[in-house]
């Protein structure tokens, strides 16, 4: 019998291998100073395009203070022990209703983390004879989510509403053929990566000819889209469709926690069986209170809003204009795709940073294939238009050299910190 760790010393993994040139400056980099859509990377200023705080809520003056009071009042420790036992507050149930509300649903439950809490839902949603049906670009934590699945799992093809109703007659034949359990469709209201919404409206549609629950992930709508900001659902006009609406309070929201919404009787079961918030400590008040304020700004400053989209929408016609590839994007999430290696968009990144002072994120193979290059740009409200305009001069300027050849590479660069 073998050391179970000697396979992890081995072999890192296609991201890990190259930790020792890349640790704290292409992966675990540090930014610093207050958050904002400049801050410092490694002593120098930078522009920074890789933060999802879209509408500058991180250093809002009234979230500052509300952040800031509550934890002299409250302190972090309380409420102590999982809401269910001891640590629910007049606050936690206020925030919950106040979600409610906003997303014209008649309940809500607050979770710690949007990542453990969609994937915990899923577990407690779903039994053995269910079947879940699923976009192909969900996020990781519901594919995550969907490793606990007792039951059966059927992908389709990303916003391919013909192949979705393929995989939901797949899914009824099982289900006749066991004739116990439900079906569950998932999709998301903004893919993350590449920007694009989810076609929530044909997904709702298809409840025509289909029984199934619907399960919205909308981590990057909440927020951002819809006349009041309450999502994609708003925005496409079919909130009433989605059963059940999730959203992270880590974009919009700039901040910790997560919710679901829902029929009052469905979330209460979600509340009494979600094993991630049953056994951990309840979210604590200073983070109530604080998303009780952004809740509040989200709903009334509406010029953050506004102002968020006059960036993306400045941004992305430029790099349009420059002959960028930026896809299908139709939200503020704004991917730039090219062609290049690993070693040629590390270097490509080293340019960025130094000489131009741009930080932005960027994706490459194994999260993509090889030989593709995807920037992953995040405007927000407190951009400028002169850091947009800088920011396109940049690419266009180190496009021009990545086409060029400049950047040609045997290997990664070695920028790790020491």
């Amino acid at each position: 019998m073998s050391d179970i760790f000697e396979r992890l010393i081995k072999n890192y993994g296609p991201i890990g291998q190259h930790r020792e040139r890349a640790h704290g400056y292409f992966a675990f980099p540090k930014l610093e100073g207050e958050i904002g859509s400049k801050m410092k990377f490694r002593g120098q200023e930078m522009i920074v395009w890789s933060l999802n705080n879209y509408l500058g809520l991180a250093n809002h003056p009234a979230v500052r203070k509300a952040d800031a009071d509550a934890s002299a009042k409250y302190g972090l420790a309380l409420p102590m022990g999982a809401r269910m036992m001891s640590g629910n507050s007049d606050l936690h149930e206020r925030l919950e209703a106040e979600l409610a509300s906003f997303e014209h649903k008649e309940d809500a439950i607050l979770m710690n983390y949007g990542y453990q809490g969609i994937m915990s839902a899923i577990d407690a949603i779903c039994g053995r004879h269910d079947v879940v049906v699923y976009d192909a670009e969900c996020h990781a934590c519901i594919i995550d989510g969907l490793r606990m699945l007792a039951g059966h799992r059927f992908v389709y093809k990303h916003n391919d509403i013909e192949d979705c109703e393929k995989q939901l007659l797949r899914a009824q034949a099982l289900i006749d053929k066991q004739q116990s359990g439900g079906i569950l469709v998932i999709t998301e209201g903004v893919f993350g990566m590449a920007g694009d919404q989810g076609k929530i409206k044909e997904v709702v549609d298809l409840k025509n000819k289909f029984s199934f629950r619907l399960l919205v992930d909308d981590a990057h709508g909440f927020g951002t889209l819809g006349k009041t900001g309450a999502g994609a659902g708003e925005e496409q006009g079919c909130q009433d469709g989605i059963d059940l609406y999730f959203s992270t309070f880590a974009k919009s929201m700039a901040s910790i926690g997560a919710f679901m919404a829902g029929p009052k009787t469905i979330i209460d079961y979600i509340r009494y069986n979600i094993r991630s918030q049953i056994f951990a400590k309840s979210l604590p008040m200073p983070f109530v209170v604080g998303n009780l304020k952004r809740l509040e700004l989200l709903r009334t400053q509406t010029d953050l809003k506004d102002k968020l989209w006059k960036n993306a929408l400045a941004l992305q016609k430029g790099l349009k204009e420059r002959g960028f590839d930026i896809g299908k994007t139709d939200s503020v999430v704004t991917p730039v795709y090219m062609k290049g290696g690993v070693e040629e968009a590390t270097l490509m990144v080293m340019d960025l940073r130094e000489n131009y002072k741009i930080f932005c994120s960027i994706v490459v193979y194994p999260v993509i294939p090889k030989g593709h290059i995807i920037y992953r740009l995040i405007p927000t409200a407190d951009h400028s238009q002169e850091e947009i305009d800088l920011t396109l001069k940049a690419f266009s300027e180190t496009k021009a050299k990545l086409d060029a050849g400049a950047y040609k590479a045997e290997e990664i660069p070695d920028m790790a910190n020491k």
